[in-house]
């Protein structure tokens, strides 16, 4: 029964993301993109902490390094591409 309710969990979010996604103005992408890079960094975060918290230490520390390697990963691109759009909205050299 567990493993309905987790999937119900995870298709309802899927479905809830989507929907919210789609109705967000063009202008609150940057904002709303860098605050999911903050919640990439506590992803991070929760990784480190994993790392040597358990009972199985070799499956927690693969496990968090997969995390903090896929968490780094967007952070750092997602800062990039953040710091790249919010370069189109500067004014160019030598324009009035």
């Amino acid at each position: 029964m567990e493993i309905v309710f987790l999937i119900f969990i995870l298709m309802l979010s899927i479905f809830l993301g989507f929907e919210l996604i789609n109705k967000v103005p063009s202008t609150l992408h940057t904002p709303l993109m860098s605050g999911s890079n903050a919640i990439s960094g506590i992803t991070l975060v929760g990784a480190l902490a994993l790392a040597g918290n358990t009972s199985d230490p070799q499956l927690s520390t693969w496990l968090a390094t997969g995390a903090v390697a896929l968490a780094t990963i967007n952070v750092v691109g997602g800062y990039m591409v953040t710091d790249r759009m919010l370069a189109m909205f500067k004014k160019k050299e030598g324009s009035k």
